[in-house]
Parts: structure tokens; C-alpha cells; sequence
């Protein structure tokens, strides 16, 4: 694997890396607007959260072409750590809209 392929490499997995952690931060945020019964706030995060995971899932999906094209890619602790990013974001976004929903519940029947 030659010196540009490594670097493009260490870009995508960081990629994957930054995206999902904004998009658990953003999600956790937004859960706590909800608590706080700011609606408004808390889908304007829970957006944010959705569009880093979508930047998060991309860079994955790139990965998974470079090694359908027959490109080798090692598997090392940052690719593996990356997907733990990911897939904690995939679910801890899901999570963030039930909780959301169950908040609207409790607000509406609070009124």
C-alpha cells in the first residue's frame, strides 16, 4: 500500500471516527433539549445527529469499495475503533428519537 493510499486511508477512518462522535453528542443533546421540553431544539440536534451519521456511514461505505475493488486493507485497532464509533452512533441516534418521542408523550399528556 503505497504512502497516498495510507493517508487517504487515515482520512476515512478519522472520517468515520469525528462524524459519529458529533453525531452521539449531537443525539445527547438532543435528549436533553426533549427532557426540557424544548421540542424545537431537540429535532434541530437529533437533524444534526442524522446528517454527521450519514457523513459517518459515507466514509464507511468508501472503505468498503476501496477493499470491493481489491484494494487490501489491513485491519489495525483504528478501523476497528472506528466501527465501535459508528455503529454506537447508529444506535444511540435511534435510541435518541424514541426517547424523543416518548418525551412529546409525556408533555402532551402533562398539558
Amino acid at each position: 500500500m503505497g504512502e497516498n493510499t495510507e493517508q487517504d486511508l487515515m482520512e476515512i477512518i478519522m472520517n468515520i471516527i469525528i462524524n459519529a462522535g458529533n453525531a452521539k453528542s449531537d443525539a445527547m443533546n438532543a435528549i436533553r433539549a426533549a427532557k426540557n421540553f424544548d421540542f424545537e431544539l431537540a429535532e434541530k440536534n437529533l437533524k444534526l445527529a442524522q446528517d454527521s451519521e450519514l457523513l459517518a456511514h459515507n466514509a464507511q461505505t468508501q472503505l468498503l469499495a476501496k477493499e470491493s475493488d481489491g484494494q487490501k486493507i489491513e485491519l489495525n485497532l483504528l478501523i476497528v475503533h472506528s466501527q465501535d464509533h459508528l455503529m454506537n452512533c447508529i444506535t444511540f441516534n435511534e435510541l435518541a428519537r424514541e426517547l424523543i418521542d416518548l418525551y412529546k408523550t409525556m408533555g402532551n399528556k402533562k398539558d
